[in-house]
């Protein structure tokens, strides 16, 4: 099973209607809230669809 950690960067198989399909992730639970990295904008969706439909995880540059 994948973990997923706030401030990851996912890749979903579909994209914004921004164009892009990157999103960070600002909260982990039974729902996640991502912001899209085109264009800001922020939902909340079931951990279900995340874990589904996701491509690829990052993990943020270690500074």
């Amino acid at each position: 099973m994948t973990q997923y950690e706030v401030g990851d960067i996912v890749k979903l198989k579909k994209q914004h209607p921004c164009g892009s399909s990157e999103w960070e992730i600002l909260r982990v639970g039974a729902d996640f809230r991502l912001k899209c990295l085109g264009c800001g904008h922020q939902i909340m969706i079931a951990r279900k669809l995340v874990e589904k439909n996701t491509k690829n995880i990052r993990k943020p540059e270690q500074a």
